[in-house]
């Protein structure tokens, strides 16, 4: 058969870095991962062909090509995805659709032919087996969880890699935490389960024989979820691969704030090229934190665990929820203080949404709060929640938080204040590339010269050459993800 993998078009969000990437004139952040993971799990004599939106456009030809179109993708890409079943129902080809939006929405897609929801590992197969017998169901489903030592390496081939700004792998799903607002566990559940080190370490080999080079991105839905299998194992392993190919490769991934916690895991993860994680902080206020269930938060000083992590060598991106029923008048204030004087200087701020098959969902199902379906948009400045707080000064405090936070000032104050706290890893090698040079000179020309807040630029430009040259890339970086994040928060805010 011949198999069209469609991924939809991302639109502009927090994580997009649309902005971000024509400095390095690159397409899309990350690839579709999971697209191309199921592409490996289709017989090896099908055609496989792959369009991603985000890099690439979608031709009537691309999709008369194929004798099956297979559609993924989550909630932010509903807009896409019905103008690309749309598409593909004009056109008389069937589509088979999988991945988060579908998993927890099906019915909502009247064009879909056939769904494979769950995690492929267990129902890919029986629709597989169904469809070559000619008796293919509209609905494959289960409620286990598999492991991962089938899972096979994702088939990179189908990407044109030099349209991305990193790869992406996957070590682990699940996550030992059960936030009442996060549908990570409803999807897959509350045991990490882990790939083998052998199978992780031989999708590094292939990425490096591939000729990547530079950013990888770790999808887990919490990384440190089993800990003492990263220590005993898994870090060594990858710290040894590193050392040997001279680290090819730096990690980003996601991780749970007790990190802070363990000295000795935050120096493997720093010597195996971990060095940069996104955490989830969501508030400061531990009503709100017991509200949602975020346990791990608790009976800590938040700020003094992530400058306790920037200082040990981590790079830390955080995730902030405005919203919650326990949160008090006044409460931009703590959102602020706590942003500007942590040391994360990515810092993503939305209104509390409830995504579909969250306990959130169904707790204001019954209480009848719920509006709309969750837009999976963390920062458009809207919230599918009635909520407890009047809901014009809910609205008012979010925007002024988003108003503070990236305005030019504060936010190149913020770039500041976690250079003076960073501790510069001593692997990094700087590969400069007429990219780079490229990015350099644009950087100089919209943030020095064309930007608003180009006075704010310099004070960090050279107060970074001056006192710290060794960490002058990562400075112009987070000046780089400034320029995108002002113009995200501009469309909230204006």
């Amino acid at each position: 058969m011949k198999i069209l993998m469609i991924y939809p078009e991302t639109p502009a969000t927090f994580w997009s870095f649309k902005d971000a990437l024509k400095f390095i004139s690159k397409k899309s952040a990350e690839p579709p991962l999971g697209l191309i993971t199921v592409a490996s799990m289709l017989p090896a004599d099908w055609e496989k062909r792959l369009i991603d939106l985000n890099v690439s456009r979608l031709k009537d030809e691309d999709i008369l090509w194929a004798d099956y179109v297979f559609l993924s993708g989550m909630n932010i890409h509903t807009s896409s995805i019905r103008k690309i079943i749309r598409k593909c129902n004009n056109l008389d080809k069937p589509i088979v659709g999988g991945g988060p939006l579908f998993t927890f929405q099906y019915n909502d897609f009247p064009g879909v032919d056939h769904f494979v929801l769950n995690e492929a590992e267990l129902t890919l197969p029986q629709f597989l087996s169904d469809l070559l017998k000619g008796r293919a169901e509209r609905v494959y489903s289960t409620n286990e969880y598999p492991e991962l030592s089938t899972t096979p390496a994702p088939m990179w081939e189908l990407l044109d890699m030099n349209k991305y700004a990193s790869m992406s792998v996957q070590y682990s799903r699940g996550c030992p935490y059960d936030c009442e607002f996060c549908s990570v566990t409803v999807l897959n559940g509350r045991r990490p389960r882990t790939k083998s080190i052998s199978q992780f370490i031989a999708e590094l080999d292939r990425l490096y024989e591939l000729g990547w080079r530079g950013g990888v991105s770790i999808v887990d839905d919490n990384f440190i979820g089993n800990k003492r299998l990263l220590k005993s194992e898994t870090l060594p392993a990858i710290i040894k691969w590193q050392q040997e190919k001279e680290y090819p490769f730096n990690f980003v991934t996601e991780v749970s704030i007790n990190l802070a916690d363990d000295e000795e895991l935050i120096d493997m993860m720093i010597k195996a090229g971990i060095n940069s994680v996104f955490v989830g902080i969501e508030t400061t206020d531990p009503d709100s934190l017991n509200e949602c269930g975020k346990k791990q938060n608790l009976r800590r000083n938040l700020e003094l665990s992530v400058k306790k992590l920037i200082s040990n060598g981590m790079i830390v991106s955080g995730g902030f929820i405005v919203g919650f029923d326990s949160d008090k008048p006044g409460f931009q204030k703590q959102y602020v203080d706590f942003i500007q004087n942590s040391g994360i200087v990515s810092a993503m701020v939305g209104l509390l949404n409830a995504p579909n098959g969250t306990k959130l969902y169904n707790r204001l199902k019954k209480e009848n709060r719920l509006i709309d379906n969750f837009s999976g948009n963390n920062m458009d400045g809207f919230t599918n929640i009635i909520p407890r707080m009047n809901y014009k000064e809910l609205i008012k405090g979010y925007t002024q938080i988003i108003k503070k936070i990236y305005s030019p000032k504060e936010y190149y104050n913020r770039i500041r204040n976690f250079i003076d706290i960073y501790r510069l890893p001593n692997w990094p090698k700087i590969r400069f590339t007429f990219r780079e040079f490229r990015a350099f000179f644009m950087i100089l020309w919209k943030l020095g010269i064309l930007d608003a807040g180009k006075r704010y630029f310099w004070k960090v430009f050279f107060y970074t050459v001056k006192k710290y040259p060794k960490k002058f890339p990562i400075a112009m970086t987070f000046a780089v993800y400034g320029y995108h994040f002002r113009k995200i928060s501009a469309r909230i805010t204006n």
